[in-house]
């Protein structure tokens, strides 16, 4: 195929490259930070993109946050690109305290302790719902008997939770975001202004250098 990679990737290397990318996470922050302010829309939108994006990180719909942010920032009239890039601020280093707050906060609201929950795992739970969506596929072309009891628990236990407790912790990371956003966006974009004005300056002097020196030299 013409773009399958001539050497794949060992399994274990692009699992150590999502956990942690060449570079480091630092690096690959300031990349999107770069491209975030480079983007040609007022400081306004790219912040609520911004704020859609960050948002979506607290939302328990994991694989689909590129569609939350997408549907999210289209609602909210903001800049989709930088919606997707903000999806970044959810990584395998604040998972962890995402999932936690999101999920204390969830049973919190909902008035059922994590602790009165916790007959299985977190990861059990998932691994439950998991094999209860595979085994009951597999039971519509047999005759064995579906059973939802792992889906219920982890609907109730964690997604249900994640859900509602994502809101209000999400909300709060997403306006901080964007209040810090605005103001660097703004003095972002008027240096740069400055820059390609000084620039465009800088080629017409020259220009009206050369051309003075072609008229003398006529």
């Amino acid at each position: 195929m013409i773009f399958k990679r001539r050497d794949p990737k060992p399994t274990l290397r692009a699992l150590a490259e999502f956990l942690w990318p060449r570079g480091g996470w630092t690096r690959a922050f300031h990349y999107v930070k770069h491209r975030m302010r480079r983007l040609p829309d007022s400081p306004e939108r790219i912040a609520r993109g911004i704020w859609a994006g960050v948002f979506t990180t607290f939302t328990p719909f994991y694989g689909l946050h590129f569609v939350v942010a997408f549907l999210i920032a289209r609602l909210m009239r903001a800049n989709i690109l930088a919606a997707l890039m903000a999806t970044f601020f959810g990584n395998p280093l604040t998972y962890v305290p995402i999932g936690i707050a999101s999920l204390q906060t969830g049973h919190w609201l909902l008035g059922a302790p994590v602790a009165a929950t916790e007959h299985r795992s977190f990861g059990g739970k998932f691994l439950d719902a998991g094999r209860d969506l595979q085994e009951n596929f597999v039971a519509i072309f047999t005759d064995a008997t579906m059973d939802w009891s792992g889906l219920t628990v982890f609907f109730h236990q964690v997604f249900y939770p994640y859900l509602i407790g994502g809101i209000l912790p999400g909300m709060i990371c997403a306006s901080v975001a964007y209040y810090l956003s605005v103001p660097v966006l703004r003095a972002y974009q008027k240096r740069r202004r400055g820059m390609i004005k000084a620039k465009f300056e800088a080629l017409k002097h020259k220009a009206a250098q050369k051309a003075d020196a072609k008229r003398h030299a006529d």
